[in-house]
């Protein structure tokens, strides 16, 4: 679509082989994922932000068990903005976590195991259930109330958020002071943030490092670029570690082919067990 987000495209090629390669002439949707990196980088406002945080932290939407959650994914979302794959998210939670598994074998890890299985299970914001569009729920992370880095993908259509144009946010500080660390910092919102609260505001026993890799995996321009360094303190900096091992297992696990698609029946009693171990009550608020 323009010569900057093939530039990007480009770039994120590089870094991530076959995967993340935003170029056009590589992407089998490209201007489907353009025209959605579009609508979310406009209308991904600090005002935005604050009233989709505070509509869902009450948590007062659905109670469900993980598993009646985890089915909504089954039945969709596609996820518009991933130029990799077109299968339903049921399966990429499979493949992440056991890719994860293969990873980290050993039993002391299956935390993130079943973190590779949950991650993305926010995706259900644009369930019907759920009603929002995509760019309220899926894509890329990126912080609001500071200046946008030309690290995150497809960075010109920013020109349209009117975050651009007021001087209390198109700073490189905007609202932030230095180093003040990720967890006092807005994101745009989506199934991130969304799980986040979910995991936090329901009894679960995930560490912290779970958590991390929950909240701030889809943060590509941090964790691949160093973006927005200056406002991570040092509990971010050492967190980074698991956010990057994680990348390993979401984004390498993807694929469509016959051969690597995963077995639910065989798999699924072992999450069964890991979300009973962490989670000491059936059924959670959403």
């Amino acid at each position: 679509m323009t010569e900057v987000a093939g530039a990007r495209g480009e770039k994120e090629g590089e870094m991530f082989g076959e995967f993340r390669d935003f170029g056009k002439n590589q992407v089998k949707h490209f201007d489907k994922i353009a025209l959605f990196y579009k609508e979310l980088h406009e209308k991904q406002t600090m005002e935005y932000v604050k009233d989709t945080r505070a509509k869902y932290a009450p948590l007062n939407k659905k109670v469900m068990t993980l598993w009646d959650a985890f089915t909504l994914l089954e039945t969709g979302p596609i996820d518009e903005s991933d130029p990799d794959i077109d299968a339903t998210q049921d399966v990429h939670s499979y493949q992440t976590g056991e890719a994860c598994r293969r990873l980290y074998p050993d039993a002391k890890y299956d935390w993130f195991h079943l973190t590779g299985f949950l991650h993305d299970l926010g995706k259900i914001l644009c369930h019907p259930t759920f009603g929002e569009p995509q760019w309220a729920s899926v894509g890329d992370k990126n912080p609001v109330g500071c200046a946008f880095s030309e690290f995150i993908v497809y960075p010109e259509f920013f020109v349209a958020n009117p975050d651009t144009k007021d001087s209390r946010y198109n700073t490189k500080y905007g609202i932030y002071e230095p180093n003040c660390g990720l967890h006092n910092v807005l994101m745009n919102y989506g199934h991130d943030e969304y799980l986040y609260q979910v995991l936090t505001g329901n009894p679960c026993s995930l560490p912290e490092e779970a958590l991390y890799v929950i909240r701030y995996h889809s943060f590509y321009a941090w964790h691949q670029h160093n973006a927005y360094d200056y406002l991570c303190n040092d509990k971010d900096r050492q967190m980074l570690f698991w956010v990057k091992e994680f990348q390993k297992a979401d984004l390498y696990s993807k694929s469509d082919k016959a051969e690597d698609l995963p077995d639910p029946k065989k798999l699924r009693p072992y999450y069964e067990s890991l979300i009973k171990k962490y989670f000491p009550v059936e059924k959670l608020k959403f």
